[in-house]
């Protein structure tokens, strides 16, 4: 579906990046998001390849565009992302959240050192005997985030 107004997303002298918007705005189409030309520059950063990125990196990388774009409105923007299931919330720590653009199942090894994660398989994760759920709750999903840090010599 085209978009209503496509000189936002045109870029006269690189269709690639052209091409990138515009399949960024039909995917935030997709998830009932309205496609502002802020919105779609953020998913197009987000959603270039399976990557973890904090609010503030995407920030910086939207600050190499021409695009100005408020620390509020990324925020808002990957909440709403993350509230509508095209980036998944990943908190390592009340400080620190990350944008996941890999929304299937699996966990994560944090890196205390550089501040990364890495993606790991929920096939190599075993839970067993996860406690009873209170009676009017369902879980919903468990998510383990194992801490590495290098060694110390």
């Amino acid at each position: 579906m085209p978009l209503q107004s496509q000189s936002h997303y045109e870029e006269p002298g690189d269709p690639q990046l052209a091409g990138e918007r515009e399949r960024a705005a039909r995917t935030l189409a997709s998830r009932d998001i309205t496609p502002t030309p802020q919105r779609v520059e953020i998913a197009r950063i987000l959603l270039a390849r399976p990557q973890h990125l904090s609010a503030e990196q995407v920030l910086s990388a939207l600050k190499e565009g021409e695009l100005a774009v408020s620390k509020a409105t990324v925020y808002n923007t990957l909440g709403l992302f993350a509230e509508k299931g095209l980036v998944r919330e990943v908190i390592v720590d009340p400080s620190k959240v990350f944008y996941d653009s890999n929304c299937s199942d699996h966990h994560h090894f944090y890196d205390v050192d550089s501040c990364t994660l890495t993606d790991i398989d929920a096939r190599k994760v075993a839970i067993d005997g996860l406690p009873a759920v209170p009676e009017e709750k369902v879980v919903e999903r468990v998510d383990v985030i194992v801490r590495v840090r290098n060694r110390s010599e």
